[in-house]
């Protein structure tokens, strides 16, 4: 998703301040991962983009098939390719294969955009998909394409991942009249996590090292030609050539990235000042080798961070009101005074359509390795739901056409969980304590449950393959829909539970009644003492009780 730039004056200086439609994407390797398992993650971050799963079977087409292109974002038509003669099955950002690819965009030089290429970035992520069978032959796809019908986006961070390895790849165009575009893509170490949110990472390139590192043979003669550097190929860094760190891009971007990366390297503070907008300080690593091993709920769970215990801490200020809501409505900025100042922007954001988090796993047949954990809406609010990537179908609370942005459904899983979300915006301190009941009670049970899915699968898959297709759709149907149905319960508790901003008392997990069954008399929590000397500074004179 995009990275939209505002450009404000600020004393002498002159900052690009994001207003975000951004993404964030996470990256584990097998050797850094709890079970062996290969994971990224994505959070599809758009104020108009709807939560729903998409699918597309594998098929055999005819010799001399077209496939028309239209833009990701916009539905615009772009041209029309030559069609493949097969391609593979892909339900969300992953294949059959156990493929997966997710982006941020870092929009990079304007100049470098060609409105007359095809490929825009979201087609070339789902026509990899359709057409790759690892990770290697997906980024192939990808620079294919772009060689030979232009690429339309601006600067694209991927990451592209397989049961085996996981990949960064940074693209970018050549402008228009120059078709094609210039690439990086870094091998991440099986041992290390990396991530990218929006800003490029990729710094100095690898030459020599033709097995984890693949780029364009014109990466950097193209920069030398159109000034953006002047040097020795050894010094030569991606970043600094095409997308040159800006406020933006540190504080709006690369601070998601030290969010995450502080969690697994106690020694990433030092890059406190950097995130917060210094761009003379040392650049943060392109992955790092956590200190802990991450499971599959750690990476959700990083999907759901709004810098809690740092200096960006978003409940630390006024503007997260009496019930410490970590979340700003934008726009970003705002000017007081002649001055302009910004919101963080943190990897959990009210805006997602779906957050992802693709899990690969070797050591299982693909139809049965490969689960895409899928939810909708805000990451800290959702219900990773495990659906496999051999699934015949989407689960109808995903399914397209079950609602849209302008049509609200109670058996769309999207809709149910902005409904819940939406209320927990203005109590939030008091009604996150009963969403992350049920949601870690959905999400534990999930992980206690697919060992015994997995068996059952890998046995049935050996015997009869659709057979265990079957069996998969059918376990992440159900397991899918009937999280949204809880979820639902859930908004039903939580309107009754807090109506008109009183507490409803409980017993034994039930609403307290009075002696003639009747609710008993709510509490009043009023506000906290930090909200209520807010009051008294700006009103207090006028409220004030006099004897």
């Amino acid at each position: 998703m995009k990275k939209k730039h505002f450009i404000v004056a600020a004393a002498l200086a002159v900052f690009s301040v994001a207003e975000t439609m951004a993404c964030t994407s996470f990256l584990i390797g097998k050797k850094a991962s709890a079970d062996g398992s290969v994971m990224i993650s994505y959070a599809a971050d758009s104020h108009g983009l709807y939560g729903e799963l998409y699918r597309w079977p594998a098929a055999v087409w005819p010799k001399g098939s077209m496939l028309e292109i239209r833009e990701w974002d916009t539905n615009k038509p772009l041209g029309r390719i030559p069609q493949v003669e097969r391609t593979y099955s892909v339900v969300g950002n992953m294949n059959e294969h156990q493929v997966a690819i997710t982006e941020s965009t870092f929009g990079g030089r304007p100049e470098l955009v060609d409105t007359t290429g095809i490929m825009d970035y979201g087609s070339l992520i789902y026509i990899a998909l359709q057409r790759s069978k690892t990770a290697r032959e997906a980024i192939d796809v990808i620079t294919g394409l772009v060689a030979e019908h232009g690429y339309y986006s601006s600067g694209e961070s991927f990451s592209i991942a397989d049961k085996n390895e996981v990949w960064m790849m940074e693209l970018i165009g050549k402008g228009v009249g120059n078709k094609g575009a210039v690439w990086v893509a870094i091998r991440i170490p099986d041992d290390c996590i990396a991530a990218h949110a929006n800003q490029s990472r990729i710094q100095q390139i690898p030459f020599d090292d033709k097995e984890n590192c693949l780029y364009s043979p014109d990466v950097v003669s193209f920069a030398r030609e159109k000034g953006y550097f002047k040097g020795k190929d050894k010094d030569f860094s991606f970043q600094n050539a095409y997308c040159p760190y800006d406020f933006s891009g540190l504080r709006g971007c690369e601070a998601r990235v030290w969010s995450f990366f502080r969690k697994y390297d106690k020694t990433m503070d030092k890059y406190t000042d950097f995130i917060k907008g210094d761009a003379s300080k040392e650049p943060m690593p392109l992955y790092i080798k956590p200190d802990r091993k991450l499971s599959v709920q750690d990476v959700q769970n990083g999907m759901r961070d709004h810098y809690e215990g740092t200096d960006l801490d978003m409940t630390n200020d006024d503007g997260a009101g009496p019930y410490k809501v970590p979340y700003r409505w934008r726009p970003m900025n705002f000017t007081i005074d002649g001055k302009t100042y910004v919101n963080e922007r943190a990897i959990a954001t009210q805006q997602s359509g779906f957050v992802i988090v693709p899990q690969m796993r070797n050591w299982l047949p693909d139809p049965v390795g490969g689960v895409l954990w899928f939810a909708v809406d805000d990451a800290d609010m959702a219900v990773f739901t495990p659906v496999y990537c051999s699934v015949q179908a989407a689960p109808e609370c995903y399914r397209v056409g079950n609602g849209d942005m302008m049509n609200f459904s109670w058996t769309s899983a999207f809709w149910i969980h902005n409904w819940v979300a939406n209320m927990a915006y203005h109590k939030y301190s008091f009604m996150i304590e009963d969403i992350r009941k049920v949601q870690q009670e959905l999400e534990n049970g999930y992980q206690d449950v697919l060992p015994a899915i997995d068996k059952a699968a890998t046995e049935l898959y050996a015997k009869d393959p659709a057979e265990a297709a079957k069996f998969l759709t059918w376990f992440s149907s159900t397991n899918s829909d009937e999280a949204t149905a809880r979820w639902k319960k859930l908004g039903e508790y939580l309107i009754v539970k807090y109506i008109d901003g009183n507490v409803k008392k409980e017993e034994n997990g039930r609403f307290k009644q009075n002696g003639y069954g009747l609710s008993a008399y709510p509490d009043f929590p009023g506000y906290d003492e930090t909200y209520y000397r807010s009051i008294v500074k700006s009103a207090g004179d006028r409220l004030r009780v006099t004897e």
